[in-house]
Formats: C-alpha cells, sequence, structure tokens
C-alpha cells in the first residue's frame, strides 16, 4: 500500500458538501469511486483535511488515501483528473510517508470570503459570492477584523450542529480587502481549526459592523457572552474557500 496526498480545488455549487452521504453527490464520494475505477473495484477510502458544506467551494482541500499499488505521483495525478468531472480537478500528487493523515496532521488552515456588494444579485457571481447590497463602512469592518486575532472562545460562533465541545481557536491572521473592480470585499481567515460553519458567522457579524448595526468592537462582548444567539447571521455558503491547508 502506498499512501498519497493530494491537493484538490472544486467548484462546490453542484455538490452536497464534501463528506461521503448516502444517495448525495460529495467530493469524498466522486473522489472514491474514481479510485475504484482504477483499482477495478477495489473500495479505497479517502480522507479529508476536512468537511465543507454543500455550496463551498476549495482552491487547496487536502486529501489523503493509501492505495494498493506504488504509481508514481505525476501518473496519480494525471490518471485521476481523467476520471474526475469538471468540477474537480487534482492540482498537486505526493508520495507521502505511511503515517501522514490529511485530517490528524493539519497544523492550520486558510479560508477565503468573497461578498459582492453590488446593490442587485449579479447572476454570474452568485454561485461564488456571497451578496450584501446595503451600505459598507470598510474602515470599521478593518478596525473590527482585528479583533478576532489571537486565541478566544468562539463559541457565539458555532453553529449548532457542531458536536465539538471545545470552541477555543487560535486565529493567527484575519483581513480583509476591498476590490474595486469587481466591487468586492475579500476576507480572509487563517487559524489552528474552525469550527462549524464559524467563518460564515464572522463574515456576517462583520458585515453588520461595517453596516452600523453593531459596535465596532462587539466581538470582544461576543466572546464573553458564548451565546450563538447574539451573533445571530450567517453568510451564505457560496462565498466561503478553503484556501490552503498547512503541515
Amino acid at each position: 500500500m502506498t499512501n498519497y496526498k493530494l491537493t484538490i480545488a472544486y467548484d462546490g455549487s453542484n455538490f452536497h458538501g464534501f463528506q461521503r452521504q448516502p444517495d448525495q453527490r460529495t467530493v469524498q464520494g466522486i473522489l472514491e469511486k474514481v479510485l475504484s475505477k482504477m483499482t477495478k473495484g477495489k473500495h479505497v477510502e479517502v480522507l479529508g483535511s476536512g468537511r465543507t458544506d454543500a455550496g463551498v467551494h476549495a482552491f487547496g482541500q487536502v486529501v489523503s488515501f493509501q492505495y494498493p499499488g506504488n504509481i508514481p505521483a505525476d501518473s496519480m495525478l494525471k490518471a485521476v483528473n481523467s476520471l474526475l468531472p469538471l468540477d474537480v480537478i487534482t492540482k498537486k500528487s505526493e508520495i507521502v510517508a505511511d503515517d501522514f493523515h490529511a485530517r490528524f496532521g493539519v497544523k492550520k488552515k486558510t479560508y477565503s470570503y468573497r461578498v459582492d456588494c453590488g446593490h442587485y444579485t449579479d447572476p454570474f457571481k452568485r454561485f461564488y459570492t456571497g451578496h450584501y447590497p446595503y451600505s459598507l463602512d470598510v474602515h470599521k469592518i478593518e478596525d473590527a477584523i482585528v479583533d478576532l486575532i489571537g486565541e478566544h472562545d468562539f463559541t457565539s460562533f458555532a453553529a449548532s450542529g457542531g458536536v465539538i465541545e471545545n470552541k477555543v481557536r487560535t486565529i493567527y491572521d484575519a483581513n480583509v480587502k476591498y476590490l474595486e473592480d469587481s466591487n468586492e470585499l475579500v476576507f480572509e481567515f487563517t487559524g489552528n481549526g474552525f469550527l462549524y460553519n464559524m467563518v460564515r458567522i464572522l463574515v456576517a457579524t462583520l458585515l453588520e459592523i461595517g453596516n452600523g448595526r453593531r459596535p465596532v468592537h462587539d466581538f470582544q462582548r461576543l466572546f464573553e457572552v458564548k451565546d450563538r444567539q447574539e451573533a445571530r447571521g450567517t453568510a451564505p455558503a457560496s462565498g466561503l474557500y478553503l484556501k490552503e491547508v498547512f503541515y
């Protein structure tokens, strides 16, 4: 058995998330189906660095799997890509140590989130951005996002469907840029881990701050109250991208 690490990108619009689910089109399910063809029907379990929800995209998702045989890394990349649908691609293939695990070896991740600030929903962006047509003060968002950096209890920013009890995470970097040409805000967050829907809830909160519906430093209060109902909003899945995974 040879342990492979693949870095993949996908358009999540037509996937029911990353994780394999019965009777649903998922990224993990597609990858395992491709590998099953290559092994003439023998199941190969694909391990992901983490789940992404339905509609969420990835530039740099990482998976690993034990493959029966020893195909060169470049040949594995070509073989997998020849069988994948057009909304998934393998960007990099590596043969790694037997103890490498795509999920348990993660040190940090970077997510990005794109917000279209146009007054009306752009039909060509609707699957790839969130949409916020209201007035925004980007300077307020820039001041607020700095409060996320460091170790905090993110209980107020964890969706109720999560099962992880420890909500303390460390954010190493958080920033926002306004792209004038496309009239978009692009958020980026790097941390040692992210709770279920955490990035989407953070973005929704930042947009409310930018719109003047919350005080600039409301994150400090939200960390203390540990109450999901106080954060309220969740930005749409369409604007979220898993950008990079670090080991």
